[in-house]
C-alpha cells in the first residue's frame, strides 16, 4: 500500500471516528458534562504516557524546559482544546447535536478569518466570498434560534484557535497531547475528587460497563487524533480539507435522524447557506492549488539539451 493510500485511510478513520463522537458521548450519561470532560482529561494522559512509554521517547521534555515560550504556547492549547472539549460534551448532553456539528462545518471559515484578523493574511475574492456567505447563514441561523448559535460559534473560535497555536507551536500528535492533557491534569483530578468527597461521581457507581466507557475516553481522544496525524503527514492540504467535512455531516445525520433534534425550514436554509460558502470555499482553495502548480511548473527551466558526443 503507498503512502498516499495509507493517508485516505487515516484520514477516513479519524474523521469516522470523530463522527460518532456523539453515539459515545450519549454512552456516558449519567455523568455530567465537566466530569466527563475531566475523565476525559486524565485518561488521555494515562493512554499517550503508554504509548510514549512503548516508543520510549521522553527526550521532548527536557528539550522544553529550556523554551519557556513554548510552554506558554502549550498551556494556551491546552486551555482552547478544553473548551472545545467541554462545548462538546454540553452540546452532545443537552441534546444539541445540530448545533454542534454546524460548529465543525463553520470552522474553516473561522480559521480564514483568524488568518485575517491575527496573521494579516491577504484573502483572494473567493475566500472573501465565502466568508460572507457564511456571515449571511450565521444571520439567518440566529433569527431561527431566536440567539445567536453560540455553542456552533465557541465550537468554531476554539478549535480554530487550538489549530492556531498547534501549526505555530509545531510539536508532533502524541508529545503534543500528552503536555496539553498534563497540563489539565491537576484541575481534572481536583474536581474528580470533589465528586467523589460529595458523593456525586458516576465512576465505579453506575456499572462496570459505564466506568470501562469513562476509562476508554483517553484512547477514544488520541486514536483519531494520531491518526489525523498520520493523514496530515502523508496527504496534500487540499484532500485533507475535503475528508474534514466527514465529521460534522456524520453528527448532523445523527442529531437528526437518530437524536430526532428538529430541522425546520430556516435552519435547513442556514445550513444551506454554510454548505453554499465552503462549496466556494474549497473550489477556490483548489483553484489556488493548480495555479501555483502551473506557474511553479512554467518556471522550471527546460532541461539542458545533451551535448552531441564527438
Amino acid at each position: 500500500m503507498n503512502q498516499v493510500r495509507r493517508g485516505y485511510l487515516y484520514g477516513l478513520g479519524a474523521y469516522t471516528l470523530w463522527g460518532f463522537f456523539p453515539l459515545y458521548i450519549r454512552l456516558l450519561e449519567p455523568a455530567g458534562p465537566i466530569e466527563i470532560l475531566a475523565h476525559r482529561v486524565v485518561w488521555s494522559v494515562v493512554f499517550v504516557a503508554l504509548l510514549l512509554a512503548v516508543a520510549r521517547n521522553w527526550g521532548f521534555l527536557r528539550t522544553l524546559r529550556h523554551h519557556p515560550g513554548k510552554l506558554a504556547g502549550i498551556g494556551l492549547a491546552a486551555a482552547l482544546i478544553a473548551v472545545n472539549w467541554g462545548t462538546y460534551i454540553y452540546g452532545v448532553n443537552s441534546e444539541r447535536v445540530v448545533e454542534t456539528a454546524l460548529g465543525y462545518f463553520i470552522n474553516p471559515l473561522f480559521v480564514v478569518l483568524l488568518g485575517v484578523t491575527v496573521l494579516r493574511e491577504r484573502l483572494r475574492v473567493g475566500q472573501w466570498v465565502a466568508l460572507g456567505i457564511g456571515g449571511v447563514a450565521v444571520a439567518v441561523l440566529t433569527v431561527d434560534y431566536g440567539r445567536l448559535p453560540y455553542l456552533a460559534l465557541t465550537l468554531a473560535a476554539s478549535f480554530g484557535g487550538y489549530s492556531l497555536v498547534k501549526k505555530r507551536l509545531g510539536l508532533p500528535a502524541a508529545e503534543g497531547m500528552f503536555i496539553e492533557s498534563a497540563a489539565l491534569t491537576l484541575p481534572a483530578l481536583g474536581y474528580l475528587g470533589w465528586l467523589t468527597w460529595h458523593s456525586e461521581s458516576s465512576f465505579g457507581q453506575v456499572s462496570a460497563g459505564h466506568t470501562a466507557l469513562l476509562m476508554l475516553a483517553g484512547a477514544a481522544t488520541a486514536i483519531p487524533l494520531l491518526m489525523f496525524a498520520g493523514a496530515a503527514n502523508r496527504l496534500p492540504l487540499t484532500a485533507l480539507g475535503m475528508l474534514q467535512y466527514l465529521a460534522p455531516i456524520l453528527q448532523l445525520g445523527f442529531g437528526v435522524l437518530v437524536f430526532h433534534e428538529p430541522m425546520p425550514p430556516a435552519r435547513l436554509a442556514g445550513f444551506a447557506l454554510v454548505w453554499l460558502a465552503l462549496v466556494v470555499f474549497t473550489v477556490d482553495g483548489i483553484r489556488n492549488v493548480r495555479r501555483s502548480r502551473t506557474a511553479l511548473l512554467s518556471a522550471t527551466p527546460e532541461p539542458a539539451a545533451a551535448t552531441a558526443t564527438r
